[in-house]
């Protein structure tokens, strides 16, 4: 079959080594000639930190981090890296961390090292977000993507399990995302199948993780998942946002609803809702999760995968556990309809998005989740 599109990769410099982090950082500032380093970590990374600006010039700090990066947040962040002279940023934790480092790269310029201690992906994309008055609103520039990216297995050593699950599954929710989105091609597909194999094992790993944190099969598992993570956020960036982030964007940023967490709970509904229009694409999907597909029909293959999966790992269930009100949902939907990508492999109706999130709210099996197709 012909192949015809246009591909991008996004230039980084990516360091894995466990027990590494300190080095690789000291290497990395000297490497870009920084001087002035600015910090972002919430305060419960503080520890971590402390070890980290040992091997560092003289560092500000910032700990003000939330999810979703209220715009008020950005702001006194930026007013803080123009007063400081910043010459680079340091970002060290999850998504939020990460995302605020984004915000104030987006204006002042300033090259981002990002040090990851979830499965967010967000060190791995050119995609930025803020949120202003309930609204989140995303866009893409070259300069916030982080110039390099340092995993340690250790890092996420200390992450509860169920922050690790969830935080793991919104790493899966970009390889699926990326099968379909609107620049989905042949090699990020394909960059997307390899991450969710990786994640999948390495999510199981954790999930049956024993309380020897620092044995060598637990680091296996974490440095595993970063793997993975990082394969899934390369894929995401070429492809563009899908209609599940999209969805997760809106609950984001207008209810407030917890970020990986919220993905972990979304991504089967919308699984179960376009993988019926590519069964091909669905089955090999399927198979990288685990689950052999004998025949064509590879969309309930995909779906009862991923619910095994989940099942697997104790994943979070339903919106409704996490905050979300019944109420909540017409506006949810009106949100999403107006913002879906025109390119979603199944029509996107208010009434197709209203089932979608109502049995995401209470937590009904994808599996049963019937899309007419």
């Amino acid at each position: 079959m012909a192949m015809e599109f246009v591909h991008v990769t996004n230039e980084q410099r990516v360091l894995f080594g466990r027990g590494q982090v300190t080095r690789h950082l000291r290497d990395e500032v000297d490497r870009i000639g920084a001087r002035k380093p600015l910090l972002i970590a919430s305060a419960r990374d503080s520890g971590l930190v402390e070890r980290m600006t040992a091997v560092l010039p003289p560092v500000v700090r910032i700990d003000e981090v939330r999810q979703h990066v209220p715009i008020e947040n950005a702001e006194r962040a930026r007013l803080v890296a123009r007063e400081s002279g910043a010459d680079v940023l340091i970002a060290v934790g999850g998504g939020s961390a990460t995302g605020l480092a984004k915000a104030i790269a987006l204006t002042g310029g300033q090259p981002i090292i990002a040090v990851p201690t979830t499965y967010s992906g967000s060190e791995g994309t050119d995609m930025w977000g803020l949120t202003e008055n309930g609204t989140k609103t995303t866009g893409i520039d070259s300069a916030v993507l982080p110039v390099s990216v340092i995993y340690d297995a250790d890092l996420a050593a200390t992450l509860p399990i169920g922050l690790a699950v969830a935080s793991g599954l919104n790493a899966l929710a970009h390889c699926v995302d990326a099968l379909w989105a609107p620049r989905a091609d042949p090699i990020n597909q394909a960059l997307a199948l390899e991450a969710t194999r990786a994640l999948s094992a390495a999510l199981r790993d954790i999930a049956g993780d024993s309380p020897d944190i620092d044995g060598e099969e637990a680091a296996a598992g974490r440095e595993t998942a970063f793997y993975g993570t990082y394969l899934s956020a390369v894929a995401f960036a070429s492809a563009g946002s899908g209609l599940h982030h999209k969805i997760c964007h809106v609950l984001g940023g207008t209810f407030d609803m917890p970020h990986a967490q919220t993905h972990a709970v979304v991504l089967p509904y919308v699984l179960a809702l376009n993988a019926p229009k590519l069964p091909a694409l669905s089955g090999r999907l399927a198979e990288v999760l685990g689950h052999r597909v004998d025949d064509r029909s590879g969309a309930p293959h995909a779906v009862q995968a991923l619910e095994a999966l989940r099942t697997d790992v104790a994943a979070p269930r339903s919106l409704a556990a996490l905050g979300l009100r019944a109420d909540d949902i017409p506006e949810a939907v009106g949100r999403v309809v107006a913002i879906a990508p025109p390119s979603n492999p199944a029509p996107v109706t208010s009434e197709s998005i209203d089932a979608l999130l109502r049995a995401a709210w209470a937590g009904t099996p994808a599996t049963e989740l019937r899309p007419s197709v």
